[in-house]
């Protein structure tokens, strides 16, 4: 059994910080599930490019509002919380966030510790 807290990887090797974003990875690939669960905070106001294509996202967005972008399809959905989507065709994708953004990750196959 795994049990740990956000609070616990806050400032650790498992807390990754992009340009608009900050991952705390609660599950790697170290642990050995084949999936890996990370919660993601966007800041406001910002614009986040994203693509992933090694790797299936499903994200579920607990707190904020913003826009996601399907730059493959030309699509835009509005974020609030409770929506959920789901990565499964590799999409390029871009996050616009009107305030800061709370969502928990799922990818499979599970992201390595060393992965950016």
């Amino acid at each position: 059994m795994i049990v740990r807290t956000t609070d616990e990887i806050s400032g650790t090797e498992r807390e990754t910080k992009g340009e608009t974003w900050v991952s705390k990875r609660i599950v790697l690939a170290d642990d050995e599930v084949g999936f890996s669960y990370h919660e993601t905070t966007v800041e406001p106001n910002t614009e986040t490019p994203l693509h992933y294509p090694e790797y299936i996202e499903a994200v579920w967005l607990i707190e904020g509002h913003g826009t996601l972008v399907d730059r493959d399809n030309h699509r835009t959905h509005p974020l609030a919380p409770g929506t959920m989507y789901l990565l499964n065709g590799h999409e390029k994708h871009t996050i616009i966030a009107d305030t800061e953004l709370r969502m928990y990750c799922v990818f499979a196959p599970a992201v390595p510790p060393e992965s950016p």
